[in-house]
C-alpha cells in the first residue's frame, strides 16, 4: 500500500499537520508513506515581502511532486491552507496539471482525503475541503474525511480546528499560532483512517 501526503504550506502550519498525517498513515502495517510538496509559484521577492521565506526553510528539503506521479499511489492525502474559502493557488495550479491523468482515468478508485488551515476559526476550513472534493470527484477518487470516531472532533474544552470533512488547524490572524495537540491528533487520525480503509480495500 502506497500513500502520498501532498501539501502546500506558506508559513509551515500545513507542513506540521502533514507530518502528523504521515505518522498516522505509517502506523498501519504494510503502508509506505511518501511526503511531498507542490511547486511554489510565488517569487522569492514576494515570499520575502510576506515574511514566508524564512519559515519555508523548515521544509525546503521536502521533494517537489509532479502531477504524473500521482498515478503511482493507492491513496493521496492533500493539505492546503485556505485562500478566501478555497484551496491555495499553488495547489490549484498543480491539480490543473492533472488533465492527462483524468483523460486516462488514472486516479479512478483511489482514495483522496484533504486537510487544511485557516487564520481564523470560521475562515473557510470546511469550504476549502469541500471545494477540494470537487476536483477529487472529477478524478473518480473515493473520498475519506475525519469521522466522529476521532473523539477530539467534539471537544468543547478549547478552540480547535477539525470537521467531519477533514483535519484542520487555526493559524491565527498573524500566523503565530501553531497547531494544537488536538489538531495534530486529528491529522494523525486522518492519516491512520485512510491507511485503514486502504488496507481493507487491498
Amino acid at each position: 500500500m502506497k500513500i502520498l501526503v501532498l501539501f502546500y504550506s506558506t508559513y509551515g502550519h500545513i507542513y506540521q499537520m502533514a507530518k502528523a498525517v504521515v505518522e498516522g498513515a505509517k502506523s498501519i502495517a504494510g503502508t509506505e508513506v511518501v511526503l511531498k510538496q507542490v511547486p511554489e509559484t510565488l517569487s522569492s521577492e514576494i515570499l520575502k515581502q510576506i515574511g514566508a521565506e524564512e519559515a519555508r526553510q523548515a521544509f525546503a528539503d521536502i521533494p517537489v511532486a509532479n502531477p504524473a506521479e500521482l498515478a503511482e499511489y493507492d491513496a493521496i492525502i492533500f493539505g492546503t491552507p485556505t485562500r478566501f474559502g478555497m484551496m491555495a493557488s499553488q495547489m490549484k495550479a498543480f491539480l490543473d496539471g492533472t488533465g492527462a491523468l483524468w483523460a486516462k482515468g488514472a486516479l479512478v478508485g483511489k482514495i483522496g482525503s484533504v486537510f487544511s488551515s485557516t487564520s481564523t476559526q470560521h475562515g473557510g476550513q470546511e469550504t476549502t475541503i469541500l471545494n477540494f472534493h470537487t476536483v477529487l470527484l472529477h478524478q473518480g477518487m473515493l473520498i475519506a474525511g475525519l469521522p466522529y470516531s476521532f473523539a477530539g472532533q467534539s471537544t468543547m474544552e478549547e478552540i480547535s480546528g477539525g470537521s467531519p470533512y477533514g483535519a484542520s488547524t487555526i493559524a491565527g490572524p498573524d500566523g503565530s499560532r501553531s497547531p494544537s495537540q488536538n489538531e495534530l491528533d486529528g491529522a494523525y487520525f486522518q492519516g491512520q483512517h485512510v491507511a485503514k480503509i486502504l488496507s481493507k480495500m487491498k
